[in-house]
């Protein structure tokens, strides 16, 4: 994320308002709710729920190390992670719900802490692993939380997710490596986002929050609309 000044204060009040949201839908779950299948493949609501708490406590260590300026990983390691959201996933859904608000308030107080001068440290998101900027970790969670809001199958859906996040997550994409050129234009937004290397590429039309479903890899675009009268298909991330 570029612009910590003004764009984390944008991407903050929207962190804010899917946290809220996000609440809302957890509140509504009945306890066999949380057994039941996700929209990702092979996780329950609980599993998504227990990432999304983990998630929260892993992104608040490593702004905490930051503000500290002892940079610590988010993950002790790849696998002790999805272990981890497993372990959760399994407990009682009172208990997961407890440790998701708990979460959520941690890492609201660790990102509170962050001085002007701590947004330039890094962390590695496991040992040895990719290297993560402090001032990303704003709009990481919030795109953690919206569109996993939106795996969960629970009544939330991408369509409503506002304007401006559509526009800061279409934005953000363009950061994720694709192998052809792309282009998509949003028919509830001004604008377009070009994606992957130089040269022409299918033009992709539809709204602004199925195209961003689409470009992380879920659906297969069957609202959309390509110049090419293909639509790509896109891995999910």
């Amino acid at each position: 994320m570029t612009g910590v000044t003004d764009t984390s204060h944008r991407v903050t009040g929207l962190l804010r308002a899917a946290d809220h949201a996000l609440v809302r839908t957890v509140d509504g779950l009945d306890t066999a709710a949380y057994a039941e299948p996700s929209l990702l493949p092979g996780w329950t609501r609980a599993h998504v729920l227990a990432h999304l708490a983990l998630n929260a406590e892993a992104l608040a260590g490593a702004l905490h190390g930051a503000h500290v300026g002892r940079p610590q990983p988010m993950y002790a390691s790849q696998e002790a992670r999805d272990g981890d959201i497993d372990e959760l996933a399994a407990r009682d859904p009172a208990e997961l719900r407890e440790r998701l608000m708990a979460g959520t308030a941690t890492f609201e107080q660790a990102l509170a802490a962050m001085g002007d001068g701590d947004w330039a440290g890094t962390f590695e998101r496991t040992p040895g692993g990719r290297v993560v900027q402090a001032a990303a970790v704003p709009l990481m969670r919030l795109r953690e939380v919206e569109i996993h809001h939106a795996d969960l199958g629970a009544g939330h859906t991408h369509a409503a997710w506002s304007a401006e996040f559509c526009a800061v997550l279409l934005d953000s994409l363009t950061a994720v490596e694709h192998p052809t050129p792309l282009t998509v234009r949003p028919t509830d937004l001004d604008g377009e986002w070009r994606y992957g290397p130089d040269g022409e590429g299918p033009v992709v039309s539809g709204t602004a929050a199925d195209l961003a479903w689409w470009l992380t890899g879920r659906g297969a675009g069957e609202s959309l609309t390509s110049s090419t009268n293909e639509i790509p298909e896109m891995e999910a991330w």
